[in-house]
């Protein structure tokens, strides 16, 4: 896992899933602290259009690239579901944030075949780092 996170954190190309205008919710903060350390971050979320100018996208399938990192932020039952649209987009890894997995997910995600990260904050990762 430690290997998948270095990794991860060299990967400049991002997709925040649950991204939100709410600045006191991860969705929001993640997304942010991603920007500022000069990844290219997109987030996903289908009741946003845009966020601070920034175009949202509904889903997976609708993102403009490639994308080498999915960043998750959302319920798993969302999470799980997310994970097809993650295959079917090749994304290679992808960071499950506290809360947002469960046994289910992470054995969906091993079975799918994607380098994952979970029990690990990239928020708390980044601040640490800046």
């Amino acid at each position: 896992m430690l290997k998948n996170k270095e990794e991860m954190l060299q990967k400049k190309t991002w997709a925040v899933a649950g991204v939100t205008a709410k600045k006191d919710k991860f969705g929001y903060k993640i997304w942010k602290i991603l920007k500022e350390n000069n990844y290219e971050t997109y987030g996903i979320n289908p009741n946003y259009d845009e966020i601070e100018g920034d175009k949202i996208y509904h889903s997976v399938k609708d993102l403009p690239k490639k994308i080498e990192v999915l960043d998750m932020v959302v319920p798993p039952k969302i999470a799980i579901s997310t994970l097809d649209e993650a295959k079917e987009a090749d994304i290679e890894y992808i960071w499950f944030q506290p809360g947002t997995y469960n046994d289910e997910v992470i054995e969906k995600a091993k079975e799918l075949g994607f380098k994952i990260l979970y029990d690990d904050c990239v928020y708390k990762e980044l601040r640490k780092n800046g």
